[in-house]
């Protein structure tokens, strides 16, 4: 026994020990920026945030803001649970906004035609399929 104490051949297990956890530290950086690498393009977030809509003439004209960290396109407008198209009836038709930027959509209401003191809710759906609804009231003459 007191040959094997004296052995220079063996790594005390204090060494050993710290090898092992160096190891260990250096495997798990490695898979964590893996892991990162493959998540960060689905950490984009879309978050459109209505803050007014405006009544005139037939029009309704709705104001937001991109809160998120990618650009969100408005692919449907929908006012009162009816399909709007980007043809004829809202515009801008590309309905585009980058991060941190503002909308502005103008909905040609013409028919049926506007309702003094009536409620409209407005969607705005986007292409990821999200959708961002603000309600408000005609004004009265």
């Amino acid at each position: 026994m007191k040959n094997f104490k004296r052995s220079k051949k063996a790594l005390s297990p204090v060494v050993a020990s710290i090898i092992l956890i160096a190891v260990t530290v250096a495997v798990s950086i490695a898979v964590a920026a893996w892991m990162g690498a493959l998540t960060i393009g689905f950490m984009g977030t879309e978050e459109l945030k209505i803050t007014s809509m405006t009544f005139s003439a037939d029009t309704i004209t709705v104001v937001a803001n991109n809160t998120g960290t990618t650009s969100v396109t408005i692919n449907e407008v929908w006012v009162n649970n009816v399909a709007y198209t980007a043809d004829t009836t809202f515009s801008p038709t590309s309905g585009t906004a980058a991060a941190n930027t503002g909308l502005v959509v103008a909905i040609d209401y013409a028919d049926p035609g506007l309702e003094e003191g009536s409620n409209y809710q407005v969607k705005l759906v986007s292409s990821k399929g999200n959708a961002f609804m603000y309600t408000a009231s005609a004004p009265t003459a």
